[in-house]
């Protein structure tokens, strides 16, 4: 989960870093930090389900209050950056992390750990940006800056493996609170470094677009929260109606300030392109399937198959390993293949790998049932996603680059918990029907079957998802239309080089 609103070239020419190598090391262990959060919760939500008494649908807030304050406020805090000075909003949003980090590992009660994973989202919307285009002020363009951006991929893609395998291992050997507390002492020690070697920006001047910020980050979580709750209160309750109705009521006003704004967060302009609107469509979709697979198939191994959390994090190496393994390949294919039919390619993949999943039942087991699907899955994101950037950045102009490619990472963010939470509502009403139709007389055995019929409805809900995505990208792609394919812009790759989509 990073930030992609990149500098332009000539911001280069900024104030030069004292210690070029510590401030490359300053900003990759930032962003280690920002993905190891993500996968080390993940991992151990079983277990904070059973500390704090989440209720399953309640669950998918540990992951969507990050993810929607995070995605919400990106663009503000990269607009922050650009007003107050990198370097201040840098440590300003590392401090955040930290102190939400800590609040988090000592919650005593779902609604304080809630209230910090929001604190932790706005802590990485506002210190992500400026952490990157701090590397790219830093190193001028050239061989040291690809280097760079090669080192911040390699964490980036990487991280998530490791967060996995460091979440299990954490919450398996001491307590799944340490998946939080170990982010305190590295970020006391960025905001210690970032002081010693971080040279200043100077400030522009413009203005915030706050209520664009607002509804648009209110008017998500309506929505989310209502899809949520109809899992438990059901589509005709009071909060229900009134959770989407205000969403609606948000996000159109949302549009109505952008229109309007002299300096909007969302310039409206990025929607009048077929292709880019294909593309950030098609994040919205691919992230959805990705979060929902993520969260219950973690479900599923550690409360059907009984795997231990260090277990169910070494099970994803297969997915994660070829997201990375992809990132190293797809750039060198792209001068030889067309970018759109390498996406169609990949959400067949994707799509075979969900249907797959379908088939999981009570005995299944991980090497039959589990390692193909998390191949075909990795294998086809890694194929979507370098070229779905370059098609979604392709002709915008300088002025509007930051924002088309903050708007790539907000859709991620959204659309993973927007597919999360409809998943959810799925799940809850899959569940409800399995305890109505009884089952099992042993307790353990009946739970494992409850949570099996769940996660296999999810699952359907997440190979429908991947289908609507493959539909998107057919339609944006056109294959049957002969036409000459465009080179992807090395700009548009370099945010995705060093974006992470886990």
């Amino acid at each position: 989960m990073s930030a992609t609103s990149v500098a332009p070239s000539g911001a280069s020419t900024g104030t030069p870093a004292r210690r070029p190598s510590v401030v490359l090391a300053v900003i990759l262990v930032t962003q280690l930090m920002v993905i190891l959060d993500g996968t080390v919760v993940n991992i151990a939500m079983p277990k904070i389900q059973h500390a704090l008494d989440f209720s399953p649908s309640n669950l998918s807030w540990v992951q969507n209050a990050y993810a929607l304050a995070f995605g919400g406020l990106l663009l503000l805090g990269a607009r922050a950056g650009d007003l107050l000075g990198r370097r201040r909003v840098f440590i300003t949003g590392v401090t955040v992390f930290t102190a939400a980090s800590l609040l988090g590992g000592l919650a005593p009660t779902a609604e304080l750990l809630l209230a910090a994973r929001v604190l932790q989202g706005i802590g990485g919307a506002i210190a992500a940006p400026a952490a990157l285009t701090l590397l790219m002020l830093t190193f001028k363009e050239g061989p040291d800056r690809l280097k760079a951006l090669g080192l911040y991929s390699l964490v980036s893609s990487g991280g998530a493996s490791v967060g996995l395998v460091v979440g299990g291992m954490l919450t398996d050997w001491v307590s799944w609170r340490w998946g939080l507390f170990i982010n305190v002492p590295i970020g006391i020690g960025l905001v210690i470094a970032a002081r010693l070697v971080l040279a200043e920006t100077p400030p522009e001047t413009g203005k915030f677009d706050v209520a664009g910020a607002l509804t648009s980050t209110l008017g998500i979580t309506s929505l989310v929260y209502g899809f949520i709750r109809v899992a438990e209160a059901g589509w005709g309750a009071a909060e229900v109606l009134a959770a989407f109705g205000a969403g609606l009521v948000l996000l159109a006003t949302f549009v109505l300030i952008e229109r309007r704004a002299t300096h909007p967060i969302v310039p409206l302009r990025l929607f009048r392109d077929r292709d880019r609107v294909a593309a950030y469509l098609t994040m919205l979709l691919l992230v959805g399937t990705m979060f929902g697979m993520f969260f219950f198939l973690t479900q599923y191994l550690q409360g059907v198959l009984g795997l231990s959390p260090l277990a169910a994090g070494l099970s994803f190496l297969p997915l994660t390993g070829l997201l990375f393994t992809a990132s190293r390949i797809v750039p060198r294919l792209l001068g030889r293949v067309d970018g759109g039919r390498l996406m169609i390619a990949g959400a067949i993949s994707v799509t075979a790998g969900m249907i797959w999943l379908t088939r999981l039942t009570i005995d299944s087991h991980y090497l039959t049932g589990v390692v193909g699907p998390l191949v075909l899955f990795g294998l086809g994101a890694g194929m979507i996603f370098i070229p779905l950037t370059g098609r979604a950045l392709a002709g915008v102009q300088p002025e509007n680059a930051g924002a088309a490619s903050g708007l790539l990472n907000v859709l991620q963010q959204v659309g993973g918990a927007l597919g999360l939470g409809i998943l959810v509502t799925i799940f809850g009403t899959a569940s409800r029907s399995s305890i109505a139709d009884g089952g099992s007389a042993n307790p353990t055995e009946r739970a494992r079957e409850i949570l099996t019929d769940g996660v296999h409805a999810a699952f359907i809900g997440s190979a429908i998802y991947a289908a609507l995505t493959l539909t998107v990208i057919i339609l944006g792609v056109r294959p049957w239309i002969r036409r000459n394919a465009a080179p992807v812009p090395a700009t548009a790759l370099e945010p995705e080089a060093v974006d992470s989509h886990i």
